[in-house]
Formats: C-alpha cells, sequence, structure tokens
C-alpha cells in the first residue's frame, strides 16, 4: 500500500489517466510531448483492452483518422509503420497495430490490471471547501492481484469510456421486468459470427435486435449475412421510434462513406426480407416460453418469440468513482455542460459536431476532466479524433499553453443525418416540411460493396 504525502509539491506529481485505450494513450502521448509525466491506469490486462472486446467489428474510420498526432511521433523512433491511412481496421487490427505498440513505446508509465476504485482530492471529500484546490488528488486502485493502493497526482484525465456500461432493454433506461432473470438470452454486443461457438448461437435462430445506431446496423449486416448460409436464421428489428430518411443513418451523404454505409446494409437486411422492422416499441418486460423470450411493449404489444435478443442501446458513464468530485454535467446526457449543447441528439440536426476542448470539457474540480467517450455520456456521435483534440486541448492547458488549448484543430465529417426531438414515434418522413431542402433523403438502393464494408 502506498500512502500519498501532502508535502510533496504538485510539480513533482504525476497526471493520471485512466483508461489504456484509443484516447487514454493519446492523452499520456500528448503529455509526454508537452514534458508532464503521465501514469496510465488499465483495469485491463493490455492496452485497449475494451478495443479487444470488439475486436471482430470493422471501424467506419479509416486509419489515418483513428492514429494521434502525437503518438505517432512517439512511435516514429520506434520503427513503428503506420498502415495504409486509406484503409478501415477491425477493433483487433487498432489495438495490435497501433495501442500496443503505443503503450509499449510508453514503457513503464503505463501500468495494466490497475483498476481505479475512487478519485478524490487528498484529504477533502466533496463537502470541503477549504484548501481544495491546493491539494493533490488521491486516486484508490485496486490491482489484478487484490492488493489496494492510495496513488497522487497534479491532475487527472479519465478516458475510462462507457464500454463496461450498456444501456438496457427498457424503454425508459432501467432493465425491463425479467431481463437480468433472461441473461443467458441477452447480448449488449455485436456478434462475431466467425466464432464457431457465437455463430452456432444464432444460425437458424430468430433474433431481436434492439437499437437504431451503427452496432444496431453491424448486427443486422452479420445476421443477414448468415441467414444466406443457415436457413432459418432470421432478425426482428426492435425501434423506440418510427423508420423515415434519417433511420438508416447519412447513406451515401456521409462523408465518412464507411459508416453510410452500415446504414445501408441494414436497410438492405429488411428490404431482402432477412429483418423485420418494429416500430415504436419500447420494452416494458421480457418473459419466457419454453426456451425463448418474448418482448413486451409498454403499449401492450407483444411480439413473436424469439431465441436471443441483442441489446445494443447504446452506453452510458460509470461516474461512481469519481463521485466524490466536482463534477459539472449535464443532467439529461451526463456530459460537461458546456459541451452537452454541441452534441444533444435531441436538438441536432444536419452539419457537424462543433470541435472542443479544454473549456468546454472544464468542471467546478480544477484539473480533472473526462474525455473521449466518457466525456459525451449518453450521447452516441463519439469519433476517435474528436477524443484526439480534446486531449491534445487538454494538456496544453495542464502545460500552461493557453493558446494551443483554446485553438481549435480539428474539422469534424458531417455526418449527413437529420435529427431533432419531434414528436417521439414520428417518423422523419413526417416533418420533411419542416427540414431544410436537401438536407436529408432516403438512402438511395444498396451498393454492391455496402455490406461488406459494414460486415468487415
Amino acid at each position: 500500500m502506498i500512502v500519498p504525502r501532502a508535502d510533496v509539491p504538485a510539480t513533482a506529481l504525476p497526471t493520471v489517466v485512466i483508461g489504456a485505450g484509443p484516447v487514454g494513450l493519446a492523452a499520456a502521448a500528448h503529455l509526454v510531448e508537452r514534458g508532464i509525466e503521465p501514469l496510465v491506469l488499465e483495469a485491463g490486462p493490455d492496452a485497449g483492452s475494451a478495443v479487444r472486446e470488439w475486436s471482430h467489428v470493422r471501424l467506419f474510420s479509416p486509419w489515418a483518422e483513428v492514429i494521434d498526432p502525437a503518438a505517432e511521433k512517439l512511435l516514429a523512433p520506434t520503427g513503428w509503420t503506420a498502415p495504409d491511412g486509406a484503409t478501415y481496421p477491425t477493433g483487433g487490427d487498432w489495438a495490435a497495430r497501433y495501442l500496443q505498440p503505443l503503450a509499449d513505446a510508453l514503457g513503464d508509465t503505463v501500468h495494466f490490471g490497475a483498476r481505479v476504485t475512487g478519485v478524490s482530492r487528498l484529504g477533502r471529500d466533496r463537502v470541503v471547501d477549504a484548501d481544495r484546490e491546493r491539494q493533490p488528488f488521491t486516486i484508490h486502485v485496486l490491482n489484478a492481484d487484490g492488493t489496494e493502493e492510495r496513488l497522487t497526482a497534479r491532475a487527472v484525465i479519465d478516458a475510462s469510456g462507457t464500454w463496461s456500461t450498456p444501456g438496457p432493454i427498457g424503454g425508459d433506461g432501467l432493465p425491463a421486468l425479467g431481463e437480468r432473470a433472461a441473461a443467458d438470452r441477452v447480448s449488449y454486443r455485436v456478434p462475431d459470427l466467425k466464432d464457431p461457438a457465437v455463430r452456432a448461437r444464432y444460425a437458424g435462430k430468430h433474433t431481436a435486435v434492439i437499437g437504431s445506431g451503427a452496432s444496431a446496423f453491424t448486427a443486422l449486416a452479420h445476421l443477414a449475412d448468415l441467414a444466406e448460409e443457415a436457413p432459418g436464421t432470421h432478425a426482428v428489428w426492435v425501434l423506440r421510434r418510427g423508420i423515415g430518411g434519417a433511420t438508416f443513418g447519412g447513406g451515401e451523404a456521409d462523408q465518412l462513406p464507411a459508416r453510410g454505409a452500415l446504414g445501408l446494409a441494414a436497410k438492405a437486411a429488411v428490404d431482402d426480407g432477412h429483418a423485420d422492422a418494429v416500430t415504436g416499441f419500447r420494452t416494458v418486460a421480457v418473459e419466457r416460453t419454453g426456451d425463448q423470450l418474448v418482448l413486451v411493449a409498454e403499449d401492450g404489444r407483444s411480439l413473436d418469440p424469439v431465441d436471443e435478443v441483442i441489446v445494443l442501446t447504446g452506453f452510458r458513464p460509470d461516474l461512481s468513482f469519481v463521485s466524490e468530485l466536482r463534477l459539472g454535467l449535464d443532467e439529461r446526457l451526463q456530459a460537461p455542460v458546456a459541451l452537452a449543447p454541441l452534441i444533444d441528439p435531441n436538438a441536432h440536426s444536419c452539419g457537424t459536431v462543433y470541435p472542443h476542448g479544454v473549456n468546454e470539457l472544464a468542471h467546478p474540480e480544477q484539473d480533472v476532466y473526462l474525455a473521449g467517450m466518457k466525456s459525451y455520456g449518453r450521447a452516441p456521435t463519439f469519433l476517435a479524433m474528436t477524443g484526439y483534440e480534446q486531449v491534445r486541448s487538454i494538456t496544453a492547458a495542464l502545460a500552461g499553453d493557453r493558446d494551443a488549448a483554446e485553438r481549435v484543430e480539428l474539422t469534424l465529417p458531417e455526418t449527413g443525418v437529420c435529427g431533432g426531438s419531434g414528436l417521439f414515434d414520428e417518423s422523419d418522413a413526417d416533418k420533411t416540411q419542416e427540414t431544410p431542402a436537401g438536407c436529408c433523403t432516403a438512402p438511395a438502393a444498396l451498393p454492391d460493396i455496402a455490406r461488406r464494408t459494414a460486415g468487415g
């Protein structure tokens, strides 16, 4: 056990980065570039442990957009060769060819098997004001061998992501009745159908896919491919809203072509008869009938029995271990207050998410930042390059370079997707008169390459 001392000057302490994923490791690279000592704490056994859990899924961003510039500079002297920037990596590629080499280059500043269980100010809980900002941060760590440590830090960058806390089946944000009891038939991940055991689980079966984002599109595309080879394989796509032009994403209008192709692949799964879409269905219960499950909606409707349920309803941040910090979070998205309006899916329509940095990520607690996917709270629109810009700005601020911290060095691709609060069950087709002309149209027919791109 390490007991932190109060007499160590803050400048002599490291900046703790929570998470050795893409954004956490990029933060460490930027800290090194700025001459600030990083200490990266990763709960898993490897770099990108969460990414490795979806190693079979292909990113919709090419290599050129998922490698951080400061990280690339750090890797260059090691003999590392950047992959072809125009190609699209899988999660496994990303972890093996970039994240692990980057962690190796960072050396003993990255600690694996180190789960952060709490962050606070030395000797101050969240209530105490006296000399608060003069105290270093204390970080409680549970190591893989069961030992505990208390570390001190000058600043904290929480890039732990949201992977460990997927959204539930229930349309009200809570687990549906019976969801926990049906855990043996419910998955919260895109299935890896190249794994024989996983393939056998879904081949020839009826599967409900709940969700409306890129992960749901990917699962539908995979199941449609499986249906071509395994008769009887069928999906029921459960949507909480209606279907309209934006349901399938940006399609050919998306500046990230592979992301647009995912939506088109989901559309093809429905058009080709491999999936049925059920709209306006907000699940309140999961009931067993023999070896199958029945989903029940709040309006009383029940779906036909299915063998499996894949829940892809987004993720949410785990805020339990930062509960002693004074965070300023939006009451809806659980994202930083200044960032939330820029990423709110209830309000955004066509266009870009405005590039942002330290000003939008600041909290009442000085020198603590949520970065990467965790900074977006429950918003689903995060891109890796957004996280890289975040940590570039954060580390510049920690180094005292405010001009660089407030400078925007990123242009994001347009989604090509319209959104908006509207009526909860209203399809986008019903709102065409309120939508700017030419903004969003129904996707064209599925290109020949779309399913291959989506399916990896």
